[in-house]
């Protein structure tokens, strides 16, 4: 049976990971096994335990614990599930919880770069996307329109910020990513090399004057290819875009220069999957 508790005051310690703690907190470098993610509604939740996450405790509102599935309450072995009036978690997040219920679970162990790419041909590159809701579109976007993975820079969101969790449906855990490094100093070298190393060619998304379209049989015919997209203002660094194998843009219409982030990804990874 779920050990159930049932609460008025919210201050309570057991509940610090869903209010008191930031997130830089819940993300322990210096503690790295410590380090705590929020999963927000019951789709999401099962996508984490369903890859290895393990729950700490559960929190949702009073009148949505009858309506959670009876097999996501039967996974979370000892965690206990904490309820409390609606309005009293609205008042405390700062936002409505999706579906009512959040999660607070350890964060899975990332793969190395080098096992990632050695069983990956198409992985999408992410360089200083820093808004959470585009890191969780475009990891979407790859997991359903044929990336093998995805690596992030150190400058991009955190892809386990609960709104990139949300925002992604559970696909952060779902499609193989880890980070390009543990600081700057990793990124765009000696990452750029790194992946050529490793047999990737690396295409730079830019609107540059030398660029080539994404329907290019060029990158087509690329056996191994990194796909690399950048900011949602200033777009990819100068270092990037001159260091990558080819650039590209996607052809556009009606004098409408470029796409959001996000949607870019989306209209990239369908075109330049491997087939």
């Amino acid at each position: 049976m779920p050990h159930i508790i049932s609460l008025r005051d919210l201050s309570v310690p057991e509940l610090m990971p869903y209010f008191q703690l930031t997130h830089a907190q819940l993300r322990s470098r210096r503690d790295p096994e410590q380090s705590v993610l929020i999963a927000e509604s019951p789709k999401v939740i099962s996508c984490a335990l369903n890859a290895g996450c393990q729950p700490l405790s559960l929190l949702t509102d009073e009148k949505h614990l009858n309506a959670l599935p009876t097999d996501l309450l039967s996974r979370l072995e000892d965690a206990p599930i904490y309820t409390a009036p609606r309005a009293a978690l609205s008042a405390h997040t700062g936002y409505e919880l999706t579906r009512g219920v959040l999660c607070a679970m350890r964060r899975p162990v990332l793969p190395g770069i080098e096992d990632l790419c050695a069983r990956s041909r198409r992985m999408a590159v992410l360089e200083h996307i820093t808004d959470a809701t585009n890191i969780g579109a475009i990891f979407r976007s790859a997991a359903a329109l044929g990336m093998d993975g995805v690596l992030v820079a150190p400058s991009c969101c955190d892809p386990f910020y609960r709104r990139s969790i949300r925002v992604s449906m559970g696909t952060v855990f779902q499609i193989p990513w880890t980070w390009t490094g543990e600081n700057s100093t990793q990124w765009p070298e000696p990452g750029l090399s790194q992946l050529k190393n490793m047999g990737f060619q690396t295409v730079a998304m830019a609107l540059s004057p030398h660029s080539v379209s994404i329907d290019d049989p060029v990158l087509q015919k690329a056996e191994k290819l990194a796909v690399i997209l950048g900011s949602e203002g200033d777009g990819l660094s100068s270092y990037t875009i001159a260091h990558c194998d080819h650039v590209a843009r996607i052809p556009m219409c009606h004098g409408v220069d470029s796409l959001n982030v996000a949607a870019a990804g989306a209209v990239i990874f369908w075109e330049l999957r491997a087939r």
